[in-house]
């Protein structure tokens, strides 16, 4: 079975250790498109099979994540994990709906932030966490990000919390984010929770639990209906038009590597053979078509 699975993942298991189980269900190559944190929850695709191909398609997409901000507290992994390494009063006046709303809408649009230094970032060859537990001190350079909306959706006076969703483009930190909102107010916080809920064209409505394929293991039904095949994902991606039959001739010669003419527009096209059946992806480049995935 080839294609993409939509998994919601659960608190406390590492991406890694959803690729082994999925691998053990599938008993296919397994890869992912991007990790979550432990400590987070929420979607995750992995690519199985032939999908595997597909990350190169995948790994810039935006996402959306619905957040649960922790204010007063300063942890030294800026979430849940971390110790408190740092307390501050909150002004309960800025505690105030219409003033939080405020203060989120300030965020959205490009800006230049700094990764968390408990992150997987590299400087001189090693990870940033690495230095990090080690208390070694490292230049980390800002990158730009963007920020497309906030919206807040409860605000917990008694505990000094606030929870949002947040639409934002790839290499986004979250926990990051949430020390600036923090910072903006006033005071410190960190990112008590986390939860993915998109991942460019994939929604978490669409996605499946670890136990859930585990319990239903026998069920062909079951997988195959939450398996995004290759040709699906790119009708998604691209629209239906953009398909290419090919008769034998062509089609032996484009299995075999060779550039094909043809007048199209620059992009990635659906394969078939001359009964319909589904072969591959190709993309056409100044009017030359080649083999992608197959």
């Amino acid at each position: 079975m080839d294609g993409i699975i939509l998994i919601n993942k659960e608190k406390g298991c590492t991406s890694h250790d959803v690729v082994n189980k999925v691998k053990r269900i599938f008993h296919a190559k397994v890869g992912h498109t991007g990790t979550l944190d432990p400590n987070a929850t929420g979607l995750l695709p992995i690519l199985i099979g032939k999908g595997t191909k597909l990350s190169f398609y995948l790994i810039n997409h935006d996402k959306e994540y619905e957040v649960t901000l922790k204010l007063g507290q300063k942890t030294d992994t800026a979430d849940s994990e971390g110790k408190v390494i740092e307390e501050q009063t909150v002004d309960i006046s800025k505690l105030q709906e219409e003033n939080i709303v405020n203060m989120l809408n300030s965020f959205v649009g490009k800006q230049m932030q700094t990764p968390p230094m408990y992150s997987a970032i590299k400087v001189n060859g090693k990870k940033l966490y690495e230095y990090a537990r080690k208390n070694i001190e490292v230049d980390v350079q800002p990158r730009e990000i963007e920020i497309y909306s906030i919206k807040l959706n409860k605000i917990d006076k008694e505990e000094n919390v606030i929870n949002f969703t947040v639409e934002c483009s790839k290499g986004t930190y979250i926990r990051s984010l949430c020390e600036d909102i923090a910072t903006k107010m006033g005071t410190v916080g960190y990112m008590k929770e986390l939860n993915r809920t998109k991942v460019g064209i994939f929604n978490i409505k669409d996605s499946i639990t670890i136990e859930e394929l585990e319990n239903n293991i026998g069920s062909e039904d079951l997988l195959q209906k939450n398996v995004i095949s290759i040709e699906q994902l790119f009708v998604k991606l691209y629209g239906e038009k953009n398909k290419i039959i090919l008769n034998e001739k062509k089609l032996t010669l484009f299995l075999n590597g060779v550039k094909l003419s043809y007048s199209l527009q620059d992009g990635m096209y659906r394969i078939y053979d001359e009964n319909s059946r589904f072969i591959g992806i190709g993309s056409v480049e100044q009017q030359l078509l080649k083999r992608e995935i197959i």
